[in-house]
């Protein structure tokens, strides 16, 4: 019998596609995009295509493993063994030092809300536990956005169809957004101009009409350049000061330089600004499509900041066709079930291996790791390692043996996406979505639900929070107003419905959830980054079609195969192994030209393994970005040298 199953893609994505997978004799044959939803229209990305290969890896885990003593391998054992041992030790430390000595380190492995609600109010019971704060991806853009705006929200994707120019600030659609390509295609050809600004060239260049690449981490200086422009030129919304704050103390700022001198500053010329002051300021309204990774530089929020100033002054807010979309909201309408009390103490995930490590009265003596692998996502992962491999305990559920689940003392199976039972928004469109089990997990796999039911009974916590069933803890999770707007979980697993209570267009009666009601314009610029002679090169670990963060289709393999400009590399030919020195470390790895590349620029994969010496992060410092304690994963200076000539003859 062949059975043709919905669900929706749980993972780390901003496109969360449904997905229409092919069931045969209870083995998931065949997956494709759900062609009826609005955003996936059919076809699915290269990771989620092959997904079956992970699904039915021999690597895949299905059973607990446990490693008795710190110098012991991990070894097979069954459910109850594995879950006693978790409550035992919890239970202890819970005894003798209190809640702070357990953490627990949630990621976005898994974007469900059942997971995240359930392992929150498992660790609220034991509470108040250590926690993370801070982001390490999107912290200084979200920062930004809420200082700025109040909320960090976004017009609905369609609304790109009224816009006409679209400025791809730093976003690389083809790979991370490939569903909202689509869209911007059919704006291009309804007339509308796309402008790529990026540093890195990239296959989204080709759907463009232009494409700028200024200086890593000068986009702020671009922004500054066209505002001064803007205030120049008569391109200012005459109606600004009455949404906007701070509007002199932007052209103060704007106009503390040239436009040419802070086009110098930016490595372009000042035609390129010219060009986006007349786009800004024209009749026609204009929408700016904020990548990611503006975010993670140490000026990233200021950088995300002058991008809100720039749309905000020439009238591009709370317009059809105009707008800042860096984030959409995800979680509108659901609710939380959780006390939400403040922890007694927190960790910068940013920083994370260096205050684990410093963590005292009482140090932290339990990690539990949800939807994570932080050995390979942080940066200095040599120290995230040591410090998660010295806590007495370290427990990590996951349906792969990541380089963090490596380190655990305890590895707990757990579902994957084609067998969550969960409910989704999605940070790149305004759709809902559930995910239903395609096919049932294999024998010896439990859903996190499940496994922190059981460890809350074993423990004496209060089990009637997780509910009876994953659809009953679903129905918890949708909050009145969205049942008052007609979304039911039958109505999910039909179909993905549009958040009703999303905006048709963000901010149209321009008042803002800002203690002034307004706009809250940037007005200082962010200190000068320093330019260290002996590492010319920018380090940029990028996300790639084969990988959902570390989740590989196929992991590279050593050496790390990183892309440079010709001129950078002049004593390396193409193909040839190098040292890629930071800091902090380095790396072995084979160089590649690209000609298409600035001169500045080193790019590596992102997410590439740790136990295989492919991660960047490997090399790349804990450093903060200026607000919302983000990673500043992008200012990471580093150079190319040969290899000594022993280990070139050895390789």
């Amino acid at each position: 019998m062949v059975e043709r199953v919905r669900t929706v893609c749980n993972r780390d994505c901003p496109d969360s596609c449904g997905i229409i997978a092919t069931v045969q004799g209870g083995r998931v044959v065949q997956l494709a995009g759900d062609p009826d939803h609005p955003v996936t229209r059919g076809f699915l990305c290269h990771r989620t295509n092959q997904f079956l290969e992970s699904q039915y890896s021999p690597e895949r885990l299905t059973q607990p493993l446990l490693r008795r003593n710190k110098q012991a391998p991990l070894e097979p054992v069954a459910w109850p063994e594995a879950l006693d041992f978790a409550a035992d030790k919890l239970g202890l430390f819970l005894r003798e030092s209190g809640p702070s000595s357990i953490m627990h380190y949630r990621s976005g492995g898994t974007l469900g809300l059942v997971v995240a609600q359930a392992s929150e109010l498992f660790f609220e019971q034991l509470g108040p536990v250590t926690v993370k704060r801070g982001d390490i991806c999107t912290g200084a853009g979200e920062a930004a956005q809420f200082a700025d705006f109040g909320i960090c929200d976004s017009s609905p994707v369609s609304d790109l169809l009224n816009a006409k120019h679209i400025l791809l600030w730093g976003k690389n659609v083809v790979t991370s957004s490939p569903h909202c390509l689509v869209t911007l295609r059919q704006a291009r050809a309804a007339g509308a101009e796309l402008v790529l600004i990026d540093p890195v060239h990239h296959k989204t260049a080709r759907f463009c009409d232009r494409f700028v690449q200024p200086r890593p981490g000068g986009d702020f200086a671009l922004a500054m350049a066209t505002a001064q422009l803007l205030f120049s030129g008569g391109g200012v919304d005459p109606a600004a000061a009455s949404y906007c704050n701070n509007l002199e103390q932007l052209r103060a700022l704007a106009n503390s330089q040239t436009a040419a001198q802070w086009c110098q500053l930016a490595d372009v010329d000042q035609a390129v600004a010219e060009d986006l002051a007349a786009r800004l300021a024209g009749s026609e309204p204009t929408t700016i499509l904020v990548g990611w990774g503006m975010a993670r530089r140490v000026n990233g929020g200021a950088i995300v900041r002058a991008l809100d100033a720039l749309a905000a002054i020439s009238g591009n807010i709370g317009i059809e066709g105009g707008g800042v979309s860096y984030y959409f909201n995800r979680k509108r309408g659901f609710r939380t079930l959780t006390r939400e009390r403040a922890p007694e103490r927190s960790i910068c995930e940013p920083l994370f291996g260096q205050q684990l490590e410093a963590t005292s009265d009482p140090p932290v003596r339990a990690v539990w790791v949800t939807a994570g692998n932080p050995v390979a996502m942080l940066p200095e992962s040599a120290t995230v390692a040591r410090a998660l491999a010295s806590r007495e305990l370290l427990v990590v559920v996951d349906w792969w043996l990541s380089d963090t689940a490596q380190l655990a003392d305890l590895v707990l199976p757990t579902t994957t996406l084609l067998e969550a039972d969960d409910v989704l928004g999605a940070y790149g469109h305004h759709y809902l979505g559930e995910a239903r089990p395609v096919v049932q997990p294999p024998v010896g796999v439990k859903s996190d639900l499940e496994i922190f039911r059981a460890l809350a009974s074993r423990m004496g916590l209060d089990t009637a929070v997780f509910g009876e069933s994953a659809r009953d803890f679903k129905q918890r999770l949708l909050g009145e107003e969205l049942r008052a707007a007609g979304v039911s979980l039958d109505a999910l697993s039909c179909q993905a419905i549009h958040n009703p209570l999303a905006p048709k267009v963000l901010f149209a009666d321009r008042r803002f959830a800002t203690p002034s009601g307004k706009i809250e314009l940037i007005n200082e610029a962010p200190p000068a980054a320093s330019q260290p002679d002996d590492l010319p090169l920018f380090l940029m670990a990028l996300s790639t079609p084969k990988s959902q963060s570390s989740q590989w289709v196929e992991p590279p393999a050593a050496p790390l195969e990183v892309i440079v400009h010709p001129d950078a590399a002049p004593d390396l030919a193409d193909g040839e192994q190098a040292l890629l020195v930071s800091s902090i470390g380095q790396l072995t790895v084979r160089v590649r030209h690209d000609p298409r590349q600035r001169r500045d620029v080193v790019i590596a994969p992102k997410g590439g393994h740790y136990r295989d010496g492919c991660s960047a992060n490997t090399i790349t410092r804990a450093q903060l970005t200026d607000i919302g304690e983000g990673g500043a994963l992008y200012d990471e200076r580093v150079r190319l040298a040969p290899l000594e000539p022993a280990t070139r003859s050895e390789s």
